[in-house]
């Protein structure tokens, strides 16, 4: 089996890029799609792959030419409007995407594990977070930018990020 981006046949693999949609990658397409850190001179081999008889590899190819900020290349693609709508689905969710980022400027993700970085005083639930206390699991909430959630002496309270450590 090869990779349906550049053809590699070196440690290829499924890659599902949206629910009930994937494609078949090799190890170096995989990191840099998941990483972000795309180098244009590889994915060159978007030329061929973007005209693919494969629906989801045309979808992708289509994202990635977006990344890399190639309207030229998207320009000339025709997409199905199934094909359109996922596209347009996973851009919109890419651009609502909520970042939160640690004192460090670490990025947070869902079931990351904190450190609270300084005493914080909670408010309507009568006690202090304590320097150095550890927040296991956290979720990142969509509707407060700049806060985490998780359980303090088990009770649920969002924390701003900027006082806190990725642990």
């Amino acid at each position: 089996m090869n990779c349906e981006l550049c053809g590699s046949s070196e440690n290829v693999e499924a890659y599902e890029f949206a629910p009930e949609h994937s494609v078949m990658l090799c190890e170096t397409c995989k990191e840099q799609i998941e990483s972000g850190d795309l180098d244009e001179t590889h994915f060159n081999c978007l030329n061929d792959s973007m005209w693919s008889e494969n629906p989801d590899v045309k979808v992708l190819s289509y994202l990635l030419w977006s990344k890399l900020g190639r309207s030229d290349m998207t320009d000339m693609m025709y997409l199905e409007e199934e094909e359109q709508k996922l596209v347009d689905a996973l851009q919109s969710a890419e651009a609502n995407k909520v970042v939160v980022k640690d004192a460090n400027g670490v990025e947070l993700k869902a079931g990351d594990n904190v450190v609270i970085l300084k005493d914080l005083d909670v408010k309507g639930a009568g006690f202090t977070a304590k320097r150095g206390t550890t927040v296991r699991n956290i979720s990142i909430p969509q509707d407060v930018e700049g806060h985490i959630e998780g359980r303090v002496n088990g009770t649920k309270i969002y924390l701003k990020a900027e006082f806190l450590k990725k642990a």
